[in-house]
């Protein structure tokens, strides 16, 4: 009887480790750019995979008028899933906004990039991400994801802004 309770209690403990509900995270930073120069950069989709190291695609389907993308096809491998994804962009004057099309592995995603201007060259950029995924996923899996994520989001972005900041310098005026 005693064996028969250890092993409830286990398989309760294997399954409260599974995670089903939508997963959340946001991480805010700094980057020394004013915020037209990290939207330019979010705007330029084909560069993602050189600065996110969950992209491994990332095409413009169809763009707004004013050029910037509207839906995007990108793919993704995070923690060994790999998943390609249609995503709808929409822009503001200091924020983006996408959501994804439900794919084998998710049935929803939502990610808002919101900038603040701090100062004339300083944006304070916060990241969130919604993500619902198909299945259970152990919770040690989402957490390795959500760093991952966070910091590609984030440090990957201001990485790629420095450079492309320091490139634009570097052209003589």
């Amino acid at each position: 009887m005693a064996s028969a309770l250890r092993n409830l209690v286990r398989e309760r403990d294997c399954i409260a480790n599974l995670l089903i509900v939508a997963v959340q995270a946001s991480r805010e930073i700094v980057i020394d750019a004013p915020p037209e120069v990290i939207l330019e950069a979010l705007a330029d989709v084909g560069s993602v995979p050189s600065w996110s190291s969950v992209h491994k695609r990332a095409e413009v389907i169809d763009s707004y008028p004013d050029g910037r993308p509207h839906h995007v096809k990108v793919t993704v491998r995070i923690v060994g899933i790999v998943d390609t994804e249609v995503l709808e962009y929409h822009w503001g004057p200091d924020w983006l906004v996408w959501d994804a099309d439900k794919t084998l592995q998710q049935h929803a995603q939502h990610v808002e990039y919101t900038l603040q201007r701090e100062t004339e060259d300083t944006t304070r950029v916060r990241f969130e991400i919604t993500l619902e995924p198909s299945a259970p996923i152990p919770e040690f899996l989402v957490n390795r994801a959500r760093k991952k994520v966070l910091y590609a989001a984030t440090e990957g972005l201001r990485q790629r802004v420095m450079a492309a900041i320091g490139s634009d310098r570097s052209i003589p005026q």
